[in-house]
């Protein structure tokens, strides 16, 4: 019996590809894509760097995306094991398109893909990846044409070059000797932190006791889900925090492209406060660097960020720029205002000279190097720049979400209200200033919700207000 052809759409997302090995992502699927993405980047005499993670079902599905870049003509440059941001190191380093294969921080059963350009330029489906899908499953349907010349293919390991360029970019050689707790989840910061920040890529020590958790690459994830951002899969790295009298915790998600951290108390440090602290130290070295000279320095935050990131800009002489969630457009924006770093709050983080794509290994270094600069705990830094109330992002299963919208809209509809993405409600009891937003998941009937206040008092008030409208 003949199997029905797969329809590629439910699974090609905004910004990448994610969906189920075996019933959406497969060897006959991920041939196509590549076919499909080197007729949008690629061509004879191109070649496309092809990389994945720890995933069981990732060599293989690699290998077959490897195969339809080759019978489109392009080359393959075969990177093989590595983090998302490595795969961005080589797609800017080699001026080569790229595609990462990894789910991030899904569970086992899915896979998936993120593509980039060369010079490590982001995609989305408003920039190719709509092109991509369609070519893709045109050849599902009808097949691919026979080459008329196989692209060529070599194997290239660029973790040494990576953790070289980002030693380069931070140097973390007289910070005060601590010791750090990594939490890696199974996933692929178990390779990229050895080399990183310990001697397995040949490079000097440094004053940086690691103390690893979970560095064995599995993905299973048997020890937790490698998603920092449910408070859950932090337990155990905060608990290591204390045991070890560490000076801070790391914690990375599947691919190692996002960093969370905890301070010596094991408590969470927020992804605002990180976002300010680099964007704070990035500022203070583009400045340093322009001389008598100055010229308008730029620093992204995406609306959902804390209000301490874009007084800490400004307050630095920089021009804070408020964007949309997103990887792939922050990129865009990042390259249309040359803005120096971009912080989300969901810890990615991005830098200019990391070719504007995310990199959470070097905002950890920053980090490293900003705590490690001074005396003080990790706790007060911290705590100087999280000067507000924060909900953190509240999920909500919602059947009809524009019904919610209107009872929301209703609501408040004497306060400013924007719809940069999603809705953002902003205004003020007595003293205490506020806002909420509220936006819709790309792939699942779920309404986000961030709130944040001048006053823990008044954000926990508003934060019940605005989920007894949603979940009413």
């Amino acid at each position: 019996m003949t199997r029905a052809p797969i329809d590629l759409t439910p699974f090609v997302k905004t910004y990448d590809v994610r969906g189920l090995v075996g019933s959406q992502i497969t060897p006959q699927v991920t041939a196509a894509l590549g076919a499909a993405f080197a007729d949008e980047v690629g061509g004879e005499g191109v070649e496309i760097v092809v990389g994945h993670d720890m995933r069981d079902s990732s060599p293989q599905l690699a290998q077959a995306f490897s195969d339809g870049i080759r019978a489109r003509g392009s080359g393959v440059i075969f990177v093989g094991l590595c983090s998302t941001d490595e795969s961005y190191f080589a797609s800017g380093s080699l001026g080569a398109p790229a595609a990462m294969f990894t789910a991030s921080h899904n569970p086992a059963s899915y896979n998936g893909i993120k593509f980039s350009r060369a010079g490590a330029q982001g995609i989305s489906l408003d920039t190719g990846l709509a092109a991509i899908r369609d070519r893709a499953q045109a050849y599902l349907d009808s097949g691919l044409p026979a080459p008329i010349t196989v692209g060529p293919y070599r194997e290239l390991d660029v973790l040494a070059d990576y953790a070289a360029y980002l030693r380069g970019l931070v140097d973390l050689r007289s910070v005060r000797p601590m010791r750090i707790v990594v939490d890696a989840g199974n996933g692929m910061a178990g390779r990229t932190v050895p080399a990183v920040l310990g001697t397995g890529a040949g490079l000097p020590a440094l004053p940086v006791e690691v103390v690893p958790l979970y560095f064995e690459l599995d993905g299973t994830f048997p020890n937790h889900e490698a998603n920092p951002l449910v408070p859950e899969n932090l337990v155990d790295l905060q608990h290591a925090v204390v045991e070890h009298r560490a000076d801070l915790g790391l914690a990375f998600d599947g691919d190692a492209d996002r960093c969370f951290v905890v301070d010596e108390r094991g408590e969470p440090v927020t992804p605002s406060a990180v976002a300010a602290i680099v964007a704070l130290r990035e500022i203070t070295r583009v400045r340093a660097a322009q001389g008598d000279e100055p010229s308008e320095i730029h620093v992204l935050h995406n609306l959902i960020t804390s209000r301490a990131v874009p007084e800490t800009i400004e307050r630095a002489g920089a021009v804070p720029v408020r964007t949309r969630v997103g990887h792939s457009l922050i990129k865009d924006v990042m390259r249309e205002t040359g803005a120096i770093f971009g912080g989300e709050h969901s810890a990615h983080y991005y830098f200019r000279d990391f070719w504007g794509a995310d990199n959470g290994m070097l905002a950890a270094m920053h980090l490293l190097a900003e705590y490690g600069a001074d005396d003080e705990p990790l706790s007060e830094l911290g705590r100087r720049f999280s000067p507000y109330a924060l909900s953190g992002e509240i999920n909500s299963t919602v059947d009809d979400i524009p019904a919610a919208y209107e009872r929301i809209v209703r609501e408040f509809a004497g306060e400013t209200l924007d719809e940069l993405d999603g809705l953002t409600v902003s205004g003020a009891t007595g003293d205490a200033f506020w806002w909420f937003n509220v936006r819709p998941s790309n792939t699942e009937p779920l309404l986000r919700l961030n709130v944040e206040a001048g006053t823990p008092e008044v954000m926990a008030a508003l934060r019940d207000r605005v989920l007894a409208l949603i979940r009413a």
